[in-house]
């Protein structure tokens, strides 16, 4: 019953995150789960490098002084293993002269997603963003697995 309400809640979070992103108004940020850092004396806790701590696994922090945010989840893979579920501003746009840093909406120190940098561009012009490699794709079922602090 636990993990059906930690289930239904991260679709939730996941559904209201995906809405405020289509928002031409709000900051364009990207989702992906990576291998999480372990320490080998903290084995069932992700290591959270920009904190120098240990995090428990569906516990998030920030990671300032980079803009972004990160998760500690448990897969479900059998023998389960740690993944950072990393949530950042993605790369930044390609070089388009006709777009250019929206000073007055920028805010680098800002709580992310807010820190995420704001363009404005030329009528007709739009920015382009490159393609992101990923190295394997994690299953859906892993990511509906985290929970926030």
């Amino acid at each position: 019953m636990k993990r059906l309400l930690v289930f239904a809640f991260v679709l939730a979070f996941a559904f209201a995150q995906d809405k405020a992103e289509d928002k031409d108004d709000g900051p364009k940020t990207y989702r992906r789960l990576i291998p999480a850092d372990v320490l080998r004396d903290f084995p069932g806790m992700c290591f959270a490098s920009t904190r120098c701590a240990t995090v428990e696994p569906g516990k998030s922090w920030d990671l300032t002084p980079f803009c972004g945010r990160s998760t500690c989840v448990v897969s479900e893979d059998k023998p389960p293993r740690l993944l950072e579920l990393v949530e950042d501003c993605g790369p930044l746009p390609l070089a388009n002269p006709k777009c250019k840093l929206d000073e007055e909406k920028t805010n680098k120190t800002a709580t992310f997603p807010y820190c995420c940098p704001s363009f404005v561009c030329e009528e007709g012009a739009k920015l382009e963003y490159p393609e992101v490699p990923t190295v394997a794709p994690v299953p859906e079922e892993t990511a509906a697995t985290t929970t926030k602090a």
